[in-house]
């Protein structure tokens, strides 16, 4: 396979250990995946260390049964100084008829760190194609809007 350095794909078979009482998967096992897909991704990207400093637009969109097997799209859509923005999809698909849902997407936002777990620099993201620079845009308004948000929650305190 030849997948590009900012982006990375994983599927996982959705057991029974991961079940809530409903049968539905919990949403922090989806949460905990994510969080691993994301630091796979972005660490892939940086080739360093890296650490989870946001997540946003968390949307379960659908549940997950257990029995299904359920693929992580990863992709790096912009990058700081230090920071990346990972976006992800998550479709799930059952095993028997085959049917794909796209049941959750978020963002994550990882720094890069040194070995003293200081942050350090990583490379631009330059999107190529249609899709990547539609996500780049999309990043940079969520950025802004993140920073818009901080600078009115340190007024009012």
């Amino acid at each position: 396979m030849n997948i590009p350095q900012h982006q990375l794909t994983m599927t996982v078979l959705m057991t029974p250990d991961t079940a809530n009482f409903t049968g539905n998967v919990h949403g922090g096992a989806i949460l905990k995946l994510l969080d691993e897909v994301a630091y796979a991704c972005a660490s892939r990207y940086a080739a360093r260390y890296v650490v989870t400093m946001s997540v946003d637009q968390v949307i379960f969109r659908q549940p997950i049964h257990v029995g299904e097997m359920v693929t992580f799209l990863a992709s790096v859509n912009h990058t700081g100084k230090t920071s990346m923005e990972i976006g992800i999809r998550v479709v799930a698909e059952n095993i028997r008829t085959q049917e794909k849902r796209h049941v959750n997407s978020c963002y994550f936002t990882m720094v890069a760190v040194d070995d003293s777990r200081k942050p350090t620099p990583v490379n631009e993201f330059v999107p190529q194609t249609p899709d990547e620079i539609r996500r780049h845009g999309a990043a940079q308004v969520r950025k802004n809007l993140r920073i818009q948000a901080q600078n009115q929650l340190k007024a009012v305190s």
